[in-house]
């Protein structure tokens, strides 16, 4: 079993790590604590049975005040041995709960590789993202990247709704199996 928990600062050599192990593009360690000091609601890890964070998700607010509040996803990775699981879908859901709920974002944009198919059906089809654009040479290595987008529904809360059973029902769909 994984518990999807919020990251603290201990967690972040373990994050970078995970980072290093999955993906391309790496960030030096005050990348990181950045996040971690300025939007740390959105910040999340998956943490195995043992204490293992075997994956994450850093994300942020942009700042630019002429565009829409949104938010933006930076980095999502999780380990081989544990994919196929779910995991990285409830960390990308917890995350976009609290971009919509805690800073009112109106949509998460993100960027991802032309190539990497496993992570476009996850966004495409899994969460429901829509390509903005295409960024040409985006990567290092030149590879362009999509421009995804998901926009937020904005909810009617009803007088007979409470916060407790808007989070249990947000919640629920966060559960990830063995």
């Amino acid at each position: 079993m994984v518990c999807i928990r919020m990251a603290t600062v201990s967690d972040l050599l373990q994050m970078q790590t995970t980072n290093l192990w999955c993906l391309p593009e790496n960030y030096q360690m005050k990348y990181y604590f950045y996040h971690l000091l300025t939007w740390p609601q959105l910040l999340w890890v998956a943490e195995d049975f043992d204490g293992k964070i075997v994956g994450y998700v850093m994300a942020k607010m942009e700042e630019d005040e002429e565009a829409p509040r949104h938010g933006h996803i930076t980095s999502l990775s999780v380990l081989r041995t544990h994919r196929k699981r779910g995991i990285a879908t409830a960390l990308m859901r917890r995350s976009q709960y609290e971009m919509q709920e805690v800073f009112d974002a109106e949509y998460v944009s993100l960027h991802v590789r032309e190539s990497n198919r496993a992570a476009f059906h996850l966004y495409r089809e899994t969460l429901q993202y829509e390509i903005n654009d295409v960024e040409k040479e985006y990567y290092a290595d030149g590879e362009d990247a999509y421009d995804m987008r998901c926009y937020f529904k904005r909810k009617e809360v009803k007088p007979k709704d409470t916060d407790a059973s808007l989070l249990t029902s947000e919640l629920s769909k966060l559960s990830v199996g063995a």
